[in-house]
């Protein structure tokens, strides 16, 4: 099943033409909703009731036939359960903190007034602590393609709405790459605005001097309509601010020295990465290669210097009071903070401010920066073992941001062979809003991407894909091993032009070695997909010299396959110019002179 699309323009527009109405929007939204809740119920804290949002669209209609023309009229969408929603339960995915507002916040309200018709409190990290999404009391949403793999963070619960076509935009929220890495993972456009473009007014504070609301859409005309309608000056959040937009034309993209690219052994984002930047290069843009150094120097005074002591401050009654109520990850994290001085709260500052400077000289050599939304991605049992490591890895392009006060749009660059979406996040100064928009929207069209994979809906254990070389190729002695599996043939393929093929010496039946070589060639191979558990039993039986490793295709794409151990090599024959083991099977079978 592929993720139904929602459209805000579309969608608003038949509701202003009368080709639909508000009310027909909100029971189709409420039907997706429901059939979802029974794929993935820990997607809402707070499923709005039926009788509600029908009365909401109702009104929509009703203002409609009185003429007025909406910009989102009857356009469903979610609200991240840090951000209030009049008289609904605000929890911060903490049930213990919860209360309920007498009022929205200003982004609501300017939505709803545009026509804009909210369903529900959509799941988060807890106090928005966290890039996973697995720091919830409500459960932890999963990537909507495999569902095996964290959501993202910490506006989980508003990526899977929008990716899984329950709403057409989600509010979330965005200190530390919250909006941005939840939407790479998930396929989805994340714009994180600059600070105070958007009221923040109604907003559970994660460190309130950098926090934005943001939003999560399908596409790039999406966001712009509701930056549109939500951004603007407010004089009752103390932290909005007005600005002149900058213009900004994006011919020299700023990218990472080779030596600075990390990836964290995710050979797939390297790969789409790299794609990437030769779209950018193909658009006439010129890379330029920058030291990230400042600008992970700045990332690490997030959690690593005096910013931890400004998460405290909405939550420190109830820490206070009553620990036990927390996300022990989050209890962490936050009382890390206690121990925080006035004295380094300056220093940080102190530091920042010198690092602000080495930003605004990398203005002057680049326009905007183009990097990795996220390094990789990790199973959820995987989080769960490790929460603040690689937590922490998942925001190595992204925590530096806010702090030097930059504006940053993600958008999808692609789909690894498990089904997750990679992303790129575009980066300018602030006030950059809508020429990120526009650059966003030339890279999608130059991009072309294939459509996202079809939506992980049945219950099913995640895949491997394995190379195989020599006496597992369909048809040869060892194919069994395979078939017996159920593993499915993907591909008859070729590796990448950097690999010498040998028939080992004194093995029944016969063997090949594959081995790495920098004047290697092409060699013949099949790929086939097996589940895990079927992976994990194959991999068992592989005899020594032989062993499991990985293997580049000619195609770029790295899958597991068949390696060798330097011992296969006593005696063994070069056969890399016969292009693969059938030929050189083959040519066994023939009559001597034939």
């Amino acid at each position: 099943m592929s993720a139904p699309r929602c459209h805000v323009a579309p969608l608003a527009a038949a509701v202003n033409a009368g080709a639909t109405s508000a009310v027909a929007v909100a029971r189709e939204a409420l039907a997706r909703v429901a059939a979802y809740a029974e794929v993935q119920p820990a997607v809402w804290i707070t499923r709005l009731d039926e009788e509600t949002v029908l009365r909401a669209a109702a009104a929509v209609d009703a203002r409609v036939a009185a003429g007025e023309t909406l910009p989102l009229a009857g356009v469903p969408f979610a609200i991240k359960d840090n951000i209030d929603l009049a008289a609904v339960p605000t929890t911060a995915a903490c049930p213990d903190f919860a209360y309920t507002p007498a009022d929205s916040a200003e982004v609501v309200k300017r939505l709803v007034a545009a026509g804009a018709v909210p369903v529900g409190k959509a799941n988060l990290d807890q106090f928005a602590t966290g890039l996973n999404g697995t720091r919830s009391p409500y459960g932890a949403p999963a990537c909507v393609f495999n569902r095996a793999y964290v959501s993202g963070g910490s506006s989980s619960g508003s990526a899977v709405a929008v990716a899984a076509g329950l709403v057409a935009f989600a509010l979330g929220t965005d200190t530390a790459g919250s909006g941005r890495v939840p939407a790479a993972f998930n396929g989805l456009i994340g714009l994180k605005p600059t600070k105070g473009r958007w009221s923040t007014t109604g907003l559970v504070p994660a460190c309130r001097t950098l926090d934005c609301i943001t939003v999560l859409t399908h596409t790039i005309a999406d966001a712009r309509i509701v930056d549109a309608v939500v951004a603007g000056f407010d004089p009752a959040d103390a932290y909005s601010r007005d600005g002149e937009e900058r213009a900004l034309a994006p011919r020299r993209v700023g990218v990472p020295r080779p030596d600075q690219r990390l990836f964290l052994g995710d050979a797939a984002a390297e790969r789409l990465y790299e794609r990437a930047l030769a779209m950018f290069a193909a658009q006439g843009a010129e890379l330029v290669e920058l030291d990230m150094t400042p600008l992970r120097e700045a990332a690490m005074l997030l959690y690593g210097g005096p910013w931890v002591a400004e998460r405290i401050a909405a939550a420190l009654p109830l820490l206070d009071e009553r620990p036990e109520a927390f996300d022990p990850t989050v209890r962490a994290i936050l009382e890390d903070g206690r121990d925080t001085s006035g004295v380094d709260v300056f220093r940080g500052q102190y530091r920042l401010a010198e690092l602000q400077r080495a930003a605004d000289a990398m203005w002057q050599r680049v326009d905007l920066l183009a990097l990795p939304t996220a390094p990789t991605i990790y199973r959820i049992a995987e989080m769960r073992a490790a929460p603040i490591a690689l937590n922490s890895n998942l925001g190595l392009y992204t925590n530096f941001v806010n702090l030097l006060d930059m504006a940053a749009l993600a958008v999808p660059a692609g789909w690894r062979d498990n089904g997750t979406g990679f992303g790129v996040t575009l980066i300018a100064p602030a006030w950059s809003d809508v020429s990120l928009l526009d650059a966003g929207q030339a890279y999608l069209d130059a991009a072309a991407l294939s459509p996202p994979p079809p939506l992980h809906i049945e219950d099913r254990m995640d895949t491997v894909k394995l190379a195989v070389v020599g006496a597992h190729l369909e048809g040869m002695p060892l194919h069994w091993q395979l078939t017996s599996r159920g593993a499915r043939l993907v591909a008859a393929t070729t590796t990448a032009p950097s690999y010498r093929l040998y028939a080992m010496a004194n093995s029944t039946p016969p063997k090949p070695a594959l081995i790495h070589a920098a004047d290697g060639a092409a060699i013949a191979v099949e790929v086939y997909e097996l589940d895990v558990a079927a992976f994990g039993s194959f991999v068992a039986e592989v005899p020594a010299p032989l062993a499991i490793g990985s293997v580049t295709l000619a195609d770029g794409a790295v899958v597991k396959g068949f390696v060798a151990e330097p011992r296969a090599m006593e005696g063994a024959e070069d056969i890399t110019a016969l292009g693969g083991w059938r030929a050189y099977i083959d040519g066994l079978s023939r009559p001597a002179g034939a």
